[in-house]
Order: structure tokens, then C-alpha cells, then sequence
């Protein structure tokens, strides 16, 4: 039978679909739950994915995600004239047009993501479908629209998990109407992990972001650490460049429970955030990805909107300060009250 799009509606539940999201980390991961969407509408649809090449191991660790197809912009940019770089993106080409689709979602609306769409193939009868707008302080691109077959309009300030999540629902015909379910398979645990995590229970604080203005000061983390001392929670302090380990060490030297990690690869710094007891963080990748994993999780928002990002599908995640208004330590310590209820944290 012809897989075909008819009144917004998918005739058929065995039908291809491609998304498109390629970046930035936070923005693939907040697109997640378009695949668990798709696949609670249409069960036996198959759905592949073009993202940043740095991100493949991230859309991996979903199991509704056949074919990622990896994309590889911010290297490519660096020598467009080499042959191998050519050579990189023609294979690209041809991997993206190996399949025809009955569905291609494009829920990033940039060029860049609509001329990835303008390239893909669509199955008779199929259907392109992407943002019709942007939402406060986004960098949408209103020419991505001329690559689609629908342009699904949003709220102004609609929730980086929720945009795409509409974009889906309003091309496929159904409606959202439970809270964002992520899907994710915990990351492999491996021998050399042995050599960073602990036996058993922790803490981990995801102190470092791109931009000062985000940062929460050092002063208020060094208040939580004596605050988890009660906890009997050993403290894990990633990082993820020369300055962020300066700035680790320096938290490290003033509070005796505290550890500053090895450098992690994007694995382990995901098992990091999905093991932890309770992980806090700032407004960046790694403390949505344990949000995402419903790690009991505390986001602190400092200079950036809360309604962008916050975690709303978990009473496990609490969000505290917004955009110019950061936490204080008296919110943190109300949240991992709530968090952590009991004193004595047990064993693993």
C-alpha cells in the first residue's frame, strides 16, 4: 500500500519519517520527544535522523531512531576546498537521499536545516513540514519556509521541547497532550569508568556554561556543598576546557567533599548526569540531559528565560531563578529538601 498524507493525516502506520535537528546539544536532546510522539501515534513507522556528527552518540541512545545520518557542517566549513571534505559531503548527499519519506520534519528552522530538507526525498504523496515562526530571542530563519509543504505556527514563547513536539503532531494529525517523554537508554557503563564514578550514591554540579552572565557564583556552590555534607553525598566537578577546570579546582580547594573529574568523553558525561543522585546545574547541556533522564535535578537559571528550557515533565526536577533573577542558595537548599528528604542518603 502507498504510504500518502491525506488532510494532515497519516493513512498508513508503516510510513518513513526524517527528522531534521542538527544542533546545538541541548536543542537535539529537547527534540527527543518528537521520535516517542511519532512512534505512540504510529508504531511501526520507521524514523531516521540527520544531526551534527559531535551529537550521533547522544540521538543513539534513543532506540526509535533507525538511521542517523551524521552531519558534519562545522568541520567541513574548515576545508570546503579539500577533496576529502568533497568527497565527505557527497557521501553525505547520497546517504541523505538513500531513503524517500513520507514525513520530513524540520523542527530547528534555520537555512542550513531547510536546504538539508530541500534535499531530502519525499515519497508520492509526502510532506515537508517545518516552523512558521520563531520564538522570542530564537534564531529562526524565515527562509527555511520556503523548503516546506506545511509551516506549523507557535506561540511566541512556546517551550524548546514543546516546538517541535507541535511541528510533529500538526503534520502528523494528532495531538499532544502528555507531558515530554524522553526515551532514553541509559549510556554503557565501561572498565574505565571505574576510574571516576563512585560505588555509591553522588552529587554532581554542572557549574560550567558558555557566558559569565549564566554562571552561578562560586561562592553560593561553595554554600550547597556544606549544605550536601549533611547528605553524606560526595560531589563530582566536571569540566570541559582549560578555564572550567581552573574553575573546578578553585571550588574543589574550598570544599573538602568535592572532586574535580578527568576529562569525560560525551558518554561518560552523560552517564555522569543520568547515574547521579541529584545533579545541579546551570542552564546548559549536561544538566538537561540528567533533567532529561529524570535524575532528580535542580536547574538554576541566572540570565537566561526559564520558559525557554526549564524541565516541566518530571516532579523530579526542580527550576529555581530566571532571566536576571538567579537562585539563592536558601531556594537550592528548599529544593534538595524536597529532593532529598531523608539526611542519610543509602547506599547504591
Amino acid at each position: 500500500m502507498q504510504n500518502c498524507l491525506t488532510d494532515g493525516r497519516i493513512r498508513v502506520s508503516a510510513v518513513n519519517i526524517l527528522l531534521i535537528r542538527v544542533s546545538s546539544l541541548g536543542d537535539v536532546l529537547h527534540n527527543m520527544p518528537v521520535v516517542n510522539d511519532l512512534l505512540h501515534h504510529y508504531p511501526d513507522a520507521t524514523i531516521d535522523w540527520v544531526t551534527e556528527e559531535a551529537y550521533v552518540n547522544l540521538v543513539r541512545l534513543h532506540p526509535g531512531v533507525r538511521r542517523i545520518i551524521p552531519f558534519a557542517l562545522r568541520r567541513w566549513r574548515k576545508s570546503l576546498t579539500s577533496a576529502g571534505t568533497r568527497r565527505e559531503i557527497a557521501d553525505f548527499c547520497r546517504a541523505l537521499r538513500q531513503e524517500t519519506y513520507d514525513l520530513i520534519l524540520d523542527t530547528q528552522g534555520l537555512l542550513k536545516t531547510g536546504i538539508l530538507m530541500g534535499l531530502a526525498k519525499s515519497s508520492p504523496g509526502g510532506k515537508k513540514a517545518g516552523l512558521a515562526n520563531g520564538t522570542e530571542g530564537s534564531g529562526y530563519e524565515g527562509i527555511s519556509r520556503i523548503f516546506h509543504d506545511q509551516s506549523v505556527p507557535v506561540d511566541n514563547r512556546t517551550h524548546a521541547v514543546l516546538r517541535g513536539r507541535l511541528v510533529a503532531a500538526a503534520a502528523a494529525g494528532y495531538t499532544v497532550d502528555t507531558p515530554a517523554n524522553f526515551g532514553l537508554q541509559a549510556p554503557a557503563t565501561l572498565p574505565e569508568d571505574s576510574l571516576w564514578k563512585p560505588a555509591g550514591p553522588y552529587a554532581v554540579f554542572f557549574h560550567s556554561t558558555a557566558g559569565a552572565a549564566k554562571k552561578w557564583p562560586r561562592a553560593c556552590w561553595v554554600e550547597i556543598a556544606t549544605c550536601l555534607q549533611e547528605y553524606r553525598l560526595p560531589i563530582l566537578l566536571p569540566w570541559g576546557n582549560p578555564e572550567e577546570k581552573a574553575e573546578a579546582d578553585a571550588m574543589a580547594a574550598v570544599m573538602p567533599n568535592a572532586t574535580v573529574l578527568p576529562a569525560l568523553s560525551m558518554r561518560a558525561a552523560t552517564l555522569l548526569a543520568q547515574s547521579a543522585r541529584l545533579a545541579i546545574g546551570v542552564d546548559t547541556g549536561l544538566t538537561h540531559i540528567a533533567a532529561a533522564y529524570e535524575t532528580p535535578t535542580i536547574e538554576i537559571y541566572c540570565a537566561s528565560p526559564r520558559w525557554k528550557t526549564e524541565g516541566n515533565w518530571s516532579p523530579q526536577i526542580v527550576n529555581l531563578g530566571d532571566n536576571g533573577s538567579p537562585a539563592t542558595p536558601a531556594e537550592v537548599r528548599q529544593a534538595i529538601q524536597f529532593l532529598l528528604p531523608a539526611r542519610t542518603v543509602p547506599a547504591a
